[in-house]
């Protein structure tokens, strides 16, 4: 579902990525973990088509980012989720759904923030009244909203508390048996090695290790990340 091939990207002269390949099957979550400036977020900025790479090539399926239209195909949870804090649960995933060029009745939007766990007496409450846990599952419904193929998500565990962080991967791991696929940046070690299918390290814009997460353990990444980076 996910393919980068040999992906370069600079700024003002210095490598932000360099030869940077991987793969990513449907139904697969592949957390990239790397230290602050690795080139995890320029990846995703790539893929999503805010960037534009210097070199290599990045598909979504069976489309060439940068070539085809790829937007239908995926969504983008920040580490910040952007919402409008005067608008409800309910508002919000209708006008982001809306944007995307859906109308879904009231009963299908409250059957997308029932997918993600959101407890149904704050669906109607303004959004500057949620915790974070909160908003990324309204980020989540607006991705099944869209009928996204591919989740990018970055740093979508930092700030939440453990409770928070068990729902998050709950939820992560239904929608991989829906058949979505995510691209995560992180820096939760354990939650990598807890939910990821693939993990990767990056160091300097360098994809220096790819691993299966079902090959190693929290406290043997935990050693290789500190060696590779």
């Amino acid at each position: 579902m996910l393919r980068a091939l040999n992906i370069t990207k600079s700024y003002n002269g210095k490598e932000a990525l360099k030869d940077v390949t991987f793969k990513v099957a449907q139904g697969e979550i592949f957390c990239l973990l790397g230290q602050n400036g690795a080139g995890k977020t320029t990846t995703i900025n790539i893929f999503l088509g805010f960037l534009k790479k210097d070199g290599g090539l990045a598909y979504i399926g069976d489309k060439e980012v940068g070539v085809d239209d790829c937007n239908h195909l995926t969504a983008y949870i920040p580490e910040t989720v952007q919402l409008y804090g005067n608008l409800n649960g309910i508002e919000n995933l209708d006008f982001f759904s809306r944007l995307a060029g859906f109308n879904y009745t009231s009963e299908q939007l409250e059957e997308f923030l029932l997918k993600t766990g959101l407890e149904k007496e704050a669906y109607n409450n303004r959004l500057s009244s949620y915790s974070k846990g909160m908003r990324q599952k309204v980020g989540i419904a607006i991705a099944l909203s869209k009928n996204a193929e591919v989740i990018f998500m970055d740093e979508p565990t930092s700030g939440l508390d453990p409770k928070a962080t068990a729902e998050f991967t709950k939820i992560c791991k239904e929608l991989t048996a829906m058949g979505k696929t995510i691209f995560m940046a992180t820096h939760d070690i354990f939650n990598a090695v807890e939910l990821g299918t693939t993990i990767g390290i990056m160091k300097e814009g360098v994809l220096a290790q790819q691993l299966k997460a079902k090959d190693i353990n929290a406290e043997e990444l935990n050693q290789l990340y500190l060696q590779t980076i």
